[in-house]
């Protein structure tokens, strides 16, 4: 695909290493993984061996600095299995970034190496039952005693929680009350294996079946004070950061999905017979499938214009700069996680009966593509951030 924002030699080829990845390791085990909700441990290390997990991280702990190149990575782990896609874009998004971007330089040195290296993985909690898009509806509380946080409350949907080589979870709370009645968040580092965190059973999802997500609670879990994640009080403000980022490696995702969707469909259109000819020579599916075509060129100028942005942006990024990339983060997001549900829709009634069959792909990818319009913030938000960018007061 030739456009403006044409992908460097350097991303080519690492497009090329991981579709080759994707497609020998990936592939052949994906349908299994799927139907018996296995999280291949063995597939990820493999991935922190190919240095996927560092790809945004600096180049002091193993990693490249490279956004867009996680966003290719991403994409093309997401054409396969969409699983392994959000494995990759959690692992960093929400597990990496935000001890790069908010840690001390202990809290680096202590957690980066193993988890850039993919022998380990963190998970970032912020949902609870009674706090999704309205983080400040928080509930779970921290508060500082003889020098630690004692933490207590819930969180759910926490993807890389619950894996063999999860080591830290970072999760937001409130550890006191603000001048004018608003909570105060901060962000609190919780070592796997501290007594009182529990890790609930897994959810019975959906999709994302080989993804690991556990709700969490915590009951009197004692950690140092140095375990603060960032300056108190500023938790709320790092999550809408770190959102930005997930929301345009979470449009990377999607567009691996359409793209998937419209590569199968196409290929079954040429070859299913019906009335004397392959199905794909009707205007009625080939119409369709132009349409997917359509979704994925947008899909990939929007994710990578703003993967250049992020790329290019300064250390010290203006209000302007980063009022412009958060409207082009949510505009990719927006567009791709529905064009994904669109796509999947598609792709399933082309392949008529055996698209409702879990024998092929299109049937894993219709159960998966749904999160994306929920995950990293919901549709509803997306729209609400770019009406916000238009100017307009919306709540």
């Amino acid at each position: 695909m030739s456009t403006q924002f044409e992908l460097s030699d350097d991303h080519q080829d690492l497009r090329a290493v991981v579709a080759d990845f994707a497609r020998n390791e990936v592939a052949p085990n994906a349908a299994r993984w799927d139907r018996e909700h296995t999280f291949p441990l063995e597939t990820v290390q493999k991935m922190g061996e190919l240095g996927l997990f560092g790809l945004h991280a600096p180049e002091e702990f193993g990693g490249t600095g490279d956004f867009t190149g996680l966003c290719v990575a991403i994409e093309e782990l997401g054409a396969v299995d969409q699983s392994l896609g959000i494995t990759l874009e959690a692992g960093v998004g929400l597990g990496i970034n935000p001890i790069v971007n908010f840690g001390t330089q202990e809290q680096k040195d202590r957690w980066l190496p193993d988890l850039v290296a993919g022998k380990a993985l963190a998970g970032f909690g912020l949902t609870e039952p009674e706090a999704g898009s309205d983080a400040g509806a928080t509930r779970t509380k921290a508060e500082l005693t003889d020098g630690e946080w004692v933490v207590n409350g819930a969180k759910q949907f926490i993807t890389n929680s619950g894996t063999d080589i999860t080591s830290v979870v970072t999760v937001t709370a409130r550890t006191g009350t603000r001048e004018d009645g608003r909570p105060e968040l901060s962000a609190i580092m919780i070592p796997n294996g501290t007594e009182g965190f529990t890790v609930e059973p897994a959810y019975d999802k959906l999709g994302w079946h080989a993804s690991d997500t556990h709700p969490l609670t915590f009951e009197n879990v004692r950690v140092p004070e140095a375990n603060l994640l960032g300056p108190r009080g500023r938790g709320y403000a790092q999550f809408l950061s770190t959102l930005d980022d997930g929301r345009v490696a979470i449009a990377a995702l999607g567009l691996g999905c359409v793209r998937a969707c419209r590569d199968l469909a196409v290929e079954y259109a040429g070859t299913r017979q019906s009335f004397g000819g392959p199905i794909g020579r009707k205007q009625g599916v080939a119409f369709q499938l132009a349409d997917l075509d359509v979704a994925a060129h947008v899909g990939h100028l929007l994710v990578y214009s703003a993967a250049a942005m992020k790329d290019a942006m300064p250390a010290q990024p203006s209000k302007k700069q980063l009022a412009a990339y958060k409207r082009a983060a949510a505009i990719a997001k927006l567009h791709t996680s529905e064009a994904a549900v669109t796509a999947t829709r598609i792709a399933a009634q082309i392949f008529g009966g055996y698209g409702f069959i879990e024998e092929y792909p299109v049937a894993r990818f219709y159960r998966d593509a749904k999160i994306l319009e929920i995950g990293e913030g919901t549709s509803e938000v997306q729209r609400m951030l770019i009406a916000r960018g238009l100017g307009l007061p919306v709540e």
